[in-house]
């Protein structure tokens, strides 16, 4: 019996592959799911021929899982692409965010061409010399642009809470939401593995908080000491009862592994973490803990979240 959510694993983890090749393991090993990470070494969204690389890919994920298609998210943690010497920078926070808004609604664009079900983006590390309140001035607006961007286009957007970021917890993502008068256009990316470090109460009650705007889910395994993301089994993840909440709440979206710096290693992490998952998924099932048991990935739509 499989979950009623898509399990997905991210190409991020899957640098040293070329993206055809890292499609090609990630369906032979059984993912209903892509996260495609934007930018080097896979696709660059702003690469002169980026359209034919695009339209490349929505192919490739239509002829997944036997020709019944994969779903997509597009997410944009890409290190070094808008400055070769600050990683992730500028952000939405940073006092001139131009690269960084060029980048998201480049991604936008994309995740139209390809149906994606959303964009996962965060709110970036405040700089020295702003305050919190700059910050979140300056973010509210940029995300409020965004968001109208993106309705344009049918897509939804995805703030991902990150340890040391403005945007560190669910809650700081839900006060964003309230402030922008909850749009429909915005949902919540929760990483689990970021729970264990910044969740007050941890994973269960970030997805329950999360609940009625979560739009992407990130599986990884993490100390509750630090921001490290681990394989499954590494770590002090309880990935049963993540994977039951995720059933319980009702979420049937794309819960993707998220291993971006274990590329050495791709093709086995992406088997042993899809066989984990299973087991963990079985013994939730197994012991009552679970309220949902259809299996929505026999069909597998590409729409949009908005839709």
């Amino acid at each position: 019996m499989r979950p009623p959510f898509l399990l997905g694993y991210g190409t991020n983890g899957f640098g040293d592959h070329p993206l055809r090749a890292a499609l090609d393991v990630l369906d032979d090993v059984g993912y209903d799911a892509v996260a495609v990470t934007l930018g080097f070494p896979h696709l660059d969204p702003f690469a002169p021929l980026a359209g034919d690389d695009v339209t490349a890919l929505r192919a490739h994920l239509r002829r997944m899982r036997g020709g019944t298609g994969a779903a997509a998210v597009v997410e944009t943690g890409t290190r070094y692409l808008l400055d070769p010497l600050h990683k992730h920078r500028p952000t939405l926070v940073d006092r001139d965010a131009t690269l960084r808004m060029r980048y998201l609604e480049r991604a936008v664009e994309i995740a139209a061409d390809l149906d994606a079900r959303c964009v996962s983006f965060f709110s970036g590390i405040l700089p020295d010399d702003a305050s919190a309140a700059d910050g979140w001035s300056r973010l509210s607006e940029r995300v409020g642009e965004l968001v109208e961007f993106a309705g344009e286009r049918g897509v939804r957007l995805s703030l991902e809470p990150e340890p040391g970021m403005l945007v560190e917890t669910v809650d700081d993502a839900l006060r964003l939401l309230g402030d922008l008068g909850t749009p429909p256009e915005l949902g919540i990316t929760v990483d689990v593995g970021h729970c264990l470090v910044v969740e007050p109460g941890g994973v269960e009650g970030a997805l329950r908080a999360a609940a009625p705007y979560l739009s992407n889910v990130q599986l990884d395994d993490m100390p509750t000491t630090h921001h490290e993301h681990r394989p499954f089994g590494e770590g002090d993840i309880d990935l049963p009862l993540v994977l039951a909440t995720l059933a319980d709440i009702g979420y049937t979206g794309v819960a993707a592994v998220e291993l971006p710096r274990h590329s050495h290693d791709a093709p086995r992490l992406a088997r042993d973490s899809r066989a984990a998952l299973m087991r963990a998924w079985a013994q939730a099932s197994s012991t009552g803990t679970t309220s949902n048991d259809a299996s929505s990935t026999d069909a597998i739509s590409s729409e949009g979240a908005l839709s």
